[in-house]
């Protein structure tokens, strides 16, 4: 009995020794080598890196990171042939990679950022001068968070992470490349500091309306979204969802920006484009969710839309050919079938459905062509 007795406290504690969560410095002491390497082998400063993968992976304790060892939060697009997973982030169930090892994960991420051309001119910059590489990552569109660099500063300030960059370069260690306001801070503090963006006077700007039967607020150019979801108590990611959105920051160009799920279809049937419309500026305008009017009319987010044409609000046969895509296979969708029982009759991932179909949400309409086979 005695035995099984220290058996079993042996156990619990392994279990909860492995349930604690990495703090920071656990996350970098495990990982500044890697970084080191990749700096070595790619140019990326280190202290970037470790930096970048502190935020992404929470230190490494996001369920992203332990289901798929993807420490920087790399979505699959178009070129990935390798392992996935699904994830929920800004949508539900969207497509990540998924890397064998945490060194195939840093490895990517340094040649994400070294083959393509917007990142192109971080590489002229002292990769020492992690100051000017985070405003540069900020400029060449990493983030949309207009304080991105700023608390990317505090968290290589706080942990002297640019200690591991100097070590590469071979130069002299020094406290004059830092400062010490930052000592008394956690983590979780400089996180939390991203809110402080939205102030009173943002606050004040924002003035609810119905549009189109909808709970609304229109936004001028620059209001910030953060504002938005702060003011109405509503969590940022669903905020973006309801909008079509994938990012947050700040408005491009004055326009609604709803406070709950936009409508399956139109209150009209037709729509004729204007200069300068997109489907996701008429999506807007008409208060419809984005899939939809991309399934109703048979186009993509991207597809160019021409003065005059017209857009279905809702379903019509004219409005869809048979095949829009002659590379997919079509299904028709039927009364009462759900996007959950088409895939399992063609033995499909929904997460593919959505991907194929561009669809944000579950929700399909009798009548929709549903790409099966792509």
């Amino acid at each position: 009995m005695r035995n099984l007795f220290f058996i079993c406290m042996l156990m619990l504690l392994g279990f909860f020794g492995s349930a604690q969560r990495i703090s920071p410095e656990e996350y970098i002491a495990t990982y500044k080598d890697l970084a080191m390497r990749e700096m070595q082998r790619s140019g990326v400063p280190a202290a970037i890196t470790l930096a970048q993968g502190i935020f992404e992976s929470e230190s490494g304790n996001s369920n992203l990171v332990k289901e798929s060892n993807n420490h920087f939060g790399i979505k699959c697009k178009p070129e990935w042939m390798g392992d996935r997973v699904y994830h929920d982030d800004d949508l539900k169930g969207e497509c990540f990679r998924k890397y064998d090892s945490a060194a195939l994960s840093y490895a990517d991420h340094s040649d994400f950022l070294r083959t393509r051309a917007n990142y192109t001119s971080l590489f002229d910059l002292d990769p020492a001068d992690y100051k000017s590489w985070a405003y540069g990552l900020k400029k060449a569109g990493y983030a949309t968070n207009p304080r991105y660099p700023q608390l990317v500063i505090k968290v290589i300030e706080q942990y002297r992470l640019n200690d591991y960059s100097l070590m590469v370069l071979n130069r002299p260690l020094g406290d004059s490349a830092y400062t010490s306001s930052f000592a008394s801070k956690t983590y979780k503090t400089i996180r939390n500091e991203v809110k402080s963006v939205v102030t009173a006077d943002d606050l004040k700007k924002i003035k609810t309306t119905k549009h189109l039967g909808l709970k609304a607020v229109f936004a001028e150019k620059g209001m910030f979204l953060l504002a938005i979801a702060t003011k109405y108590n509503i969590a940022l990611v669903d905020l973006l969802e309801y909008n079509d959105l994938l990012e947050d920051g700040l408005m491009d160009e004055a326009g609604w920006i709803y406070l709950q799920n936009k409508k399956a279809e139109g209150d009209k049937v037709k729509h004729i484009v204007k200069d300068g419309e997109t489907t996701y500026s008429i999506a807007q305008e008409h208060a419809i969710q984005l899939s939809y009017l991309l399934a109703y009319n048979g186009l993509e987010e991207t597809s160019n839309l021409n003065a005059g044409q017209t857009i279905y609000l809702k379903y019509s046969e004219e409005a869809i050919p048979d095949a829009p895509d002659q590379t997919a296979t079509y299904h028709k969708v039927k009364a009462n079938e759900t996007l959950k029982s088409i895939a399992e009759k063609y033995k499909v991932s929904i997460a593919d459905l959505k991907e194929w179909n561009h669809l944000t949400t579950e929700k399909i309409k009798p009548g929709q062509n549903i790409i099966i086979l792509k």
